[in-house]
Order: structure tokens, then sequence, then C-alpha cells
């Protein structure tokens, strides 16, 4: 590797260091984060953090499969529709374990999503409405 493209990583790496926060880098910093985040609130942190990651996983395993199909020729077959099946139960059990972290009842986040689409979309999807929302439609 050239001398260059060195000092190129080392001054970037140097940035990513410099603009990274207290909790990302230092173990205690990360301790008190969860401290703080449970005498503040009702959030329940270990469970927030199993849901987390377990959604970026489990979805990107769900997403390895589309992606085999779609790019690289994988048939949709019975066993691709059951593993993928397997994986959206995965996403379940995160999404509830979120649910419950937050102490969110999983039908009201369900029926708020679906008022939050219906007041965006009305009775049919208009992609001008996907991409100009109003504000405060998140």
């Amino acid at each position: 590797m050239s001398e260059e493209i060195k000092k190129f990583f080392k001054t970037y790496t140097d940035f990513v260091t410099k603009v990274t926060s207290d909790p990302s880098m230092d173990l205690e910093s990360l301790k008190q984060s969860f401290i703080d985040i449970e005498k503040n609130s009702d959030i329940k942190t270990p469970r927030l953090l199993t849901a987390a990651l377990g959604l970026g996983s489990e979805t990107g395993e769900f997403v390895e499969i589309v992606k085999k199909m779609f790019l690289q020729g994988k048939p949709p077959s019975e066993e691709n529709i059951f593993h993928m099946k397997r994986e959206l139960g995965d996403i379940m059990w995160y999404w509830v374990t979120a649910c419950a972290s937050l102490g969110l009842d999983p039908y009201e986040v369900i029926s708020e999503n679906q008022e939050k689409l219906a007041a965006r979309y009305g009775e049919k999807f208009e992609v001008e409405r996907s991409e100009v929302r109003k504000e405060g439609d998140l």
C-alpha cells in the first residue's frame, strides 16, 4: 500500500475517532449511558439492545435471501420461502422484544402505523406522497 493511501486512512481514522461518542469508545461511558437511560425512563436497556441488534441481524438474513433471489438467480423455491418465513418469525420476536423494552403495546404500535399511513396515502399509494410529506410525518 502506498504511503499516500496509508496517510489517508490514518487521517480518516483519526477523524472517525474524534467524531465518535464516548459511549461508543469507552466501556465505562457505555455503562453510564445504560444507567442514565434506565434511571430517567422506563426503557429496559438490555432488552432494547437485544431487540436492536437482533432486528438488524435477522432483517439482514431476510434481505440476503431476497438479494440472492433477485440478483443471483436463487429460485423462489419452497425451501427459500420457508427460510424467509423463519427469518420473519425471528424479526417478529425481536420486534415484540423492542415493544416490551419500551413499554409499548404491539397492537397499539400496529394501529398507530396504520393510522399514519392512512393519513399519508388515503386509499391508494402515490409516489409523491411518499416523497413529499407533511411536517411531522415521520
